[in-house]
């Protein structure tokens, strides 16, 4: 979408969230599998650009980046799977 569509840029700012909020239960869950896959989807070779200011274009991918509710949502099963990979180390 490009950056004159204001109204499609406001659709986009309040339906993000709305829609993470309605994943909330499965993120909470296994968030700390999810986000990663996501990232990597969205940042893997010959994907488009999410924010193109040359020309003037932004993807809906960008708002949900960027938005911190995502983060708060999966920081829980990141931090337990973050636990229980150190755990599963040798000599710790």
């Amino acid at each position: 979408m490009r950056y004159e569509e204001k109204a499609k840029l406001t659709a986009a700012r309040v339906l993000v969230p709305v829609a993470i909020l309605l994943a909330s239960p499965m993120l909470l869950v296994a968030g700390a599998f999810v986000r990663p896959r996501y990232l990597r989807y969205i940042y893997r070779d010959g994907a488009p650009a999410i924010l193109e200011k040359e020309r003037g274009r932004i993807s809906v991918h960008w708002f949900v980046v960027t938005n911190p509710l995502l983060w708060w949502l999966c920081w829980p099963t990141e931090a337990v799977a973050g636990l229980i990979s150190r755990r599963g180390r040798p000599g710790s």
